[in-house]
């Protein structure tokens, strides 16, 4: 068995998947979403405070499992440094005290193996990642074999979501409370525009729809209701026309024969429906992990470890180091 940990970002979270069946034997997760919401917005100091209390918690409910495990997997890039560190220094402390080999887990890789949790790996897949602080496209021939074909410029599509509704005062996270809304207001009454829609650059950027939102809020303030669905459903429809007009470049291109999305963003029910529209468009076959496993989450960590641990990709306990940056 193999015990793995998350703790990139505001998500404590630790789980015992086996190695030869991939059945997943615990999983648990603590959010700080509540503890958060008052600032708008993640506070790392805070963040790793609170995973220095929940992480030895789920450990403790993990006790079962720990005589038969094989390895210990933690994410240690990218993310927070300040909360990657809490679940190195506990991943370290029990490869010291039980003698297991550590993997060291890319926390983007790993949200493209939430497609497999409980599953079997199946690649080539074209991917679009969309969370909180990552969008980008990614060309996955292999384990060994990840190509970024289209990334952001500037804020993600998640990040959006959040600076949407910390501007009209909704609360945090913005992602789920913005597509509630969406889903009652008018797109048609605001004018939102569609970043690159005219550029033949494959990439994509939201700081033009951001600040296009920041101005309609100055220009009807005070909102009321009406007003605050109607602008949520014109930046949500925007945001992700802007993914389709990308990504279609990118499909008449590479001609996928399968595609995903993954990451926190991709539970958005009007993005998923979007993409099954497109897929269906090219004839390829959409593939989208359960909604369960779209945010942060240690199951994830644990299904891409047991393909690192096929291949002995194992690290030192005293050497393994956070950071912030991905090596995708």
């Amino acid at each position: 068995m193999i015990l793995s940990i998350e703790s990139s970002c505001d998500d404590s979270s630790v789980a015992v998947t086996d190695i030869a069946t991939k059945e997943l034997l615990f999983h648990r997760k603590i959010s700080q979403e509540s503890a958060h919401a008052k600032y708008g917005g993640v506070v790392p100091e805070l963040a790793s405070r609170l995973h220095a209390v929940d992480l030895p918690k789920l450990l403790q409910e993990a006790k079962p499992w720990l005589d038969d495990l094989e390895a210990v997997a933690v994410t240690n890039r990218p993310g927070l440094s300040v909360t990657l560190l809490e679940g190195v220094a506990m991943a370290q402390a029990l490869s010291i005290a039980k003698g297991l080999p550590i993997i060291a887990v890319d926390h983007l890789k790993a949200h493209i193996y939430s497609l497999f949790i409980e599953k079997e790996t199946r690649f080539p897949m074209l991917v679009l990642l969309i969370s909180g602080g990552h969008t980008m496209v990614v060309d996955v021939q292999s384990f060994e074999r990840m190509e970024v074909v289209a990334s952001t410029m500037d804020d993600s599509f998640g990040e959006s979501f959040d600076k949407t509704a910390k501007m009209m005062g909704l609360g945090y996270p913005g992602g789920p409370i913005v597509e509630a809304l969406a889903a009652r207001g008018d797109p048609a009454r605001f004018d939102m525009p569609i970043p690159l829609r005219h550029s033949p650059k494959i990439a994509f950027s939201y700081s033009g729809i951001k600040n296009a939102v920041r101005l309609l809020v100055e220009a009807n303030s005070p909102l009321d209701e009406k007003t605050k669905a109607d602008i949520a459903a014109a930046f949500q429809q925007a945001a992700i026309e802007h993914l389709l007009q990308k990504c279609k470049k990118i499909f008449q291109r590479r001609k996928p024969k399968d595609f995903a999305i993954v990451g926190g963003a991709s539970a958005n029910m009007a993005v998923r429906e979007a993409f099954v529209n497109l897929c269906g468009e090219f004839g390829a076959t959409l593939h989208l992990a359960d909604l369960r496993y779209c945010s942060d989450n240690a199951a994830m960590v644990g299904r891409y470890a047991i393909d690192a641990f096929e291949r002995q990709l194992f690290s030192d306990a005293l050497t393994i180091r956070v950071s912030p940056r991905s090596e995708l």
